[in-house]
């Protein structure tokens, strides 16, 4: 609070005060008062005003300072008004009020639409359990029709069903807390789920996987970082080289603090500048944009956050045209080790 503005603040106050202390002298100029009594009494009421004023200018200063320091260190600022106390002056608590009042019809408004948002996601995860069933029956009727339409048919299907994964992912990732469970799990059982999942897509495209060194224990969700890997395999055959045939290799090192799985490929890669904004939403860069690749910019960005979620990092590495390496660093869990 500033001390000049506080003073201009109270400028028409002094004049009409002044006004007064000037009126009342001449009303007294014809009364056989002493100059002792004329000098006492605009002494006394200036006085009295100046104390009142520096008191005034004192206790809202400490109130909208304490205010203003409590609201620059709270990350989550709406919670003001549970934290400051009730000042002393009419003005701090008509203004207290009108936070709180501000505050309710803010959590309301937040509550209505966290509702709207979880009967959207809850009708998401519906559809999504629902449409699996025409998808699972169709995969039925190719199995038992086998040619070479109904093997186009059969790949295109698995597309859906990973668009279709992807969706459900995406809808409880604000809220993995609610769906994941946290134990030890072999990276070994993790790369064979997820090559398993990709099995017919990578024999058919002629794809070499070398996995080695994954005899290591890691503490995370299984469902959570087969899914992570999935994606970044599916990234790799996505961007691979046209004449060249694609190799993956997957292994794992022990750190001191963590455990590192490594995914390396030899595909198109990514440009220098591009490498820091790929796992930004949206963001499909110069590979993504080539007419055959038709990229949608969501699967690293929902890895990095599955990852963020899970209190794992996510790094890349990437020289154009070389090729492409993804880190998943699972960190030393001490809660896992004292189960």
């Amino acid at each position: 609070m500033n001390l000049k503005s506080f003073i201009k603040d109270k400028i028409l106050l002094t004049v009409l005060l002044l006004f007064g202390i000037i009126t009342i002298e001449i009303f007294l100029i014809p009364y056989p008062f002493g100059n002792f009594i004329k000098l006492y009494i605009p002494i006394v009421i200036l006085s009295l005003y100046v104390i009142g004023v520096i008191i005034e200018y004192c206790t809202k200063r400490s109130f909208y300072e304490n205010l203003s320091n409590t609201l620059n260190e709270l990350s989550e600022k709406y919670l003001i008004t549970e934290i400051i106390n009730s000042p002393s002056f009419i003005e701090g608590k008509i203004l207290k009020s009108l936070l709180e009042e501000i505050d309710r019809s803010m959590i309301e408004n937040v509550n209505k639409y966290k509702y709207m948002q979880e009967d959207y996601k809850d009708y998401i995860e519906l559809w999504i359990h629902e449409i699996k069933i025409p998808i699972a029956a169709s995969k039925m009727v190719v199995e038992n029709n086998k040619n070479e339409v109904t093997k186009s048919i059969d790949e295109e299907l698995d597309k859906v069903e990973d668009y279709i994964e992807q969706a459900l992912f995406y809808a409880r990732s604000n809220t993995v807390e609610k769906d994941y469970y946290i134990r030890k799990v072999k990276l070994k059982d993790i790369v064979n789920e997820s090559i398993k999942k990709n099995k017919a897509v990578l024999i058919q495209e002629k794809i070499t996987i070398n996995i080695h060194d994954v005899d290591l224990e890691v503490s995370t969700d299984n469902k959570w970082i087969v899914f992570i890997l999935n994606q970044i395999i599916q990234n790799s055959r996505k961007y691979r080289k046209q004449n060249e045939n694609l190799e993956i290799e997957i292994y794992a090192k022990q750190g001191i603090e963590n455990v590192i799985l490594y995914v390396k490929d030899n595909g198109i890669g990514i440009k220098k500048g591009e490498i820091t904004r790929v796992f930004e939403k949206g963001f499909t860069g110069t590979n993504g944009r080539l007419s055959n690749k038709k990229s949608t910019g969501i699967g690293l960005y929902l890895c990095k956050k599955l990852c963020d979620k899970l209190g794992i990092a996510i790094e890349l590495n990437s020289i154009q045209e070389e090729g492409t390496e993804i880190r998943l660093v699972f960190p030393k869990s001490s809660y896992i080790d004292m189960q």
